[in-house]
This record gives C-alpha cells, sequence and structure tokens, in this order.
C-alpha cells in the first residue's frame, strides 16, 4: 500500500512537471500578427502583437520580406507598458511582386524573433466610376471612366483648347479608359470623318488606343505613378453658348437696335 501511494505522487509529480514545462514553450516570448490576411497598393497594413518582458527604452524592430526574401521595408515601434505594440503603414516602391509577404519582428536583449505572413498584390481592381463634367450653359455630361492603379480628383472643360482635363492621383504605373460622349467633345477631320485625339499628360504627348462607337468614344490612356493631368484634346466642343442662349442673345440685340431706333425717331429736332 505504501508502494502504491508513492507511485501515485510520483506520477503527479512528474504530470505536473510536463505540464508546467509544456505551459512554459507554448508561451512565446512576443508574438505578431496583422489586421488582414490580404492587402493591395492602396490598402493600410496594421501591424500588432506583444512582447512578454519589456526592455526600457529600447523599440521593436520589424521587417518586411517580399516572396523571394528581399527586404522591401523596415521600420521600429515603441513598446506600450503592458507589452503591447502597434503601427500602421503602406505599401512602398520596393513592393513589386504579387504573393505571400513575411512581417519579422525583433525585440531584446535577449533577441526574440517572430513572424507572420499575409498575400500582397500590387495592381488593385479597376474602378468604374461616372464623373459629372460641368459644360457652363449647356449643363452637365455624365463622363464614364474605369481607372487601374490611381484615382480621379476632377474634370473639366477647356473651351479655348478644345480639351477635356483630367486630374488623376497615379499611385502607381496605370491605365485609365474614358467614354466620352460625342455630344460633349469629339474629333473630326473637314470631312466630317473621326479624326485622332491629341493625348498630353503633364504637356508631354502620349499615344493612346480607342474602340470604336457610335455615341461615344472610347479612349484608353496609359499614365505613370505621380502623373496628374491627362489633356484630351479634340477638334469641337460643346460650345460655351448653345442655341438656346444664341437666340436669347440675338433676341436682345434686336430689341436694343429695336429700341434705340424708335428713341432716335422721337427725338426732337433743333
Amino acid at each position: 500500500m505504501r508502494y502504491y501511494l508513492f507511485s501515485i505522487i510520483v506520477f503527479f509529480a512528474l504530470s505536473i512537471g510536463i505540464v508546467s514545462s509544456f505551459a512554459q514553450v507554448t508561451e512565446p516570448l512576443i508574438t505578431v500578427s496583422v489586421d488582414k490576411p490580404s492587402y493591395v497598393a492602396e490598402d493600410t497594413i496594421v501591424i500588432s502583437g506583444a512582447v512578454k518582458s519589456i526592455v526600457e527604452q529600447t523599440p521593436l524592430t520589424y521587417q518586411i520580406f517580399d516572396p523571394v526574401r528581399n527586404q522591401v521595408q523596415i521600420g521600429q515601434v515603441d513598446i506600450a507598458q503592458d507589452g503591447k505594440f502597434t503601427t500602421t503603414l503602406k505599401p512602398g516602391k520596393l513592393w513589386k511582386l504579387d504573393g505571400t509577404y513575411t512581417v519579422k519582428v525583433q525585440y531584446g536583449p535577449p533577441n526574440v524573433v517572430a513572424e507572420t505572413n499575409f498575400e500582397f498584390r500590387g495592381t488593385t481592381s479597376p474602378v468604374t466610376k461616372i464623373f459629372e463634367v460641368d459644360a457652363g450653359n449647356q449643363g452637365t455630361f455624365d463622363v464614364e471612366y474605369t481607372i487601374n492603379d490611381g484615382t480621379v480628383k476632377d474634370m473639366i472643360i477647356d473651351f479655348e483648347s478644345l480639351a477635356l482635363v483630367i486630374s488623376i492621383n497615379a499611385t502607381s504605373d496605370g491605365t485609365i479608359t474614358v467614354n466620352i460622349p460625342r455630344a460633349l467633345m469629339d474629333a473630326k477631320t473637314t470631312s466630317g470623318e473621326d479624326d485622332v485625339f491629341i493625348i498630353l499628360i503633364d504637356g508631354a504627348e502620349v499615344t493612346y488606343n480607342e474602340e470604336e462607337t457610335t455615341s461615344s468614344r472610347t479612349l484608353t490612356i496609359q499614365f505613370l505613378e505621380g502623373d496628374s493631368d491627362i489633356e484630351i484634346i479634340g477638334t469641337q466642343i460643346v460650345p460655351e453658348f448653345g442655341p438656346i442662349a444664341a437666340l436669347v442673345l440675338a433676341v436682345a440685340i434686336i430689341s436694343i437696335i429695336a429700341v434705340s431706333a424708335k428713341t432716335r425717331l422721337l427725338m426732337p429736332k433743333f
């Protein structure tokens, strides 16, 4: 009986030791995670985690590696009093490959390391929207566009240059496809056939592709990161003064002439 009790005590002691050792092994000295499993070029990435032991006045270092283990970004973040840390970042110019990226964090001494992964796709999904272009007395025109790797900030008409000016924010190299109503602007030869547009990006002429349409002209233009203004120059644009405005102006001029003539007849002669 004595040996039986002794065996049970030894068994429980060993069990407690094993559980304690297991707990020590599974409790990490540092953890790291990201807020989403995948990102695209314009996303904000949130990195967070915690350290078990705080070293005073020692920041944590993080590194981002692309799918072939090239370091594409590095930075530091302070540790809070409770051992937690968090930071945000945007994908940079070195993030050129699509695939699995790695976040590696290091803290110490002692130097402890943790890693986590996420998927990254550098090209954003195309965005199709409609921009309402102000055509002065002619009202507004809906211009549909699809843009990759950028956003449209504004569209205005330059009546003197017969141009549609599109202001963009190009986050990287991309394309924009613009569906321009012929009623708004067009490019025609003297014989009335379709002619080519002149496309300027920040003052430099570029080429474009076009799809044949009937009621509109659909142009696809490539731009580079950092480009800001795209000018589409045609041969004709909606007049600032339309037929109704011209008719009103003509009636006003005739009325003025008639009143002036009548006033002259009623003036006494000396």
